[in-house]
């Protein structure tokens, strides 16, 4: 997996994250399996100084392509990406990036979950219940990580 925004444990240019538009970044994916029926991200901060893996966005059901665009509306169901919902990552239905306080640097790993079925979840699921659904159900996985101060 990489993208074209910033390499692999590479400076994540601030349009996004939360000090910047706050446009989630293009997600792309090589080697699909062709066992695969959905795709999901997940994005967490690993450095939140009080919840380490503090999760910025979760969305599943995203067909199955290999380059997920960037910028990905705001909502619970994405228009562009028929069948795809956002969960609460961050207390919100979106891509909440990069935001760390006091000039800090984090560290925000992307996870990408190539799976064998559609999730049957409701909206306001959060992380945890998307990995508990996800398991027995992934095919294939892939993370990226970047870091922002």
């Amino acid at each position: 997996m990489n993208t074209p925004a910033f390499v692999n444990e590479g400076l994540i240019p601030e349009l996004y994250t939360g000090y910047g538009a706050d446009v989630s970044p293009e997600l792309c994916l090589s080697n699909i399996d062709e066992k695969a029926r959905s795709i999901a991200v997940i994005m967490d901060d690993l450095d939140h100084p009080i919840r380490p893996g503090y999760n910025h966005w979760v969305i599943w059901n995203i067909p199955v392509m290999t380059t997920i665009p960037s910028n990905i509306p705001h909502g619970e169901t994405i228009e562009c990406l028929p069948g795809a919902v956002q969960g609460r990552g961050y207390g919100k239905h979106r891509y909440a990036g990069p935001k760390p306080p006091f000039n800090w640097s984090h560290r925000y790993l992307f996870s990408v979950f190539v799976l064998d079925c559609t999730l049957e979840l409701p909206s306001a699921s959060r992380k945890r219940d998307l990995v508990k659904a996800m398991n027995g159900h992934i095919v294939q996985q892939a993370s990226l990580a970047g870091h922002y101060r």
